[in-house]
């Protein structure tokens, strides 16, 4: 959701995680998390970006989920393009 305060995406008792996380972009000691959850049939991955200009100020946060079970159940090869 751009425009969207990160905690509001996220239960209130998890708003904890989200505060340090987003402290500790806002400081520079990270750049990137990841975390992963399973969750009923899905296998959820959800990565925070810290954004930034490039005088290296902090601007905000992406955070980006995806289910990554189908992902996970990727066999063989693909070369070209469907």
């Amino acid at each position: 959701m751009i425009g969207r305060t990160v905690q509001n995406c996220h239960p209130p008792d998890s708003v904890h995680v989200v505060n340090a996380l987003l402290n500790d972009f806002r400081v520079g000691n990270k750049d990137v998390e990841d975390f992963w959850i399973q969750t009923k049939d899905k296998y959820v991955l959800i990565r925070y970006f810290a954004i930034r200009d490039q005088d290296k100020n902090y601007l905000g946060t992406l955070e980006f989920t995806q289910n990554i079970k189908p992902i996970q159940e990727i066999t063989g090869e693909k070369r070209i393009m469907s």
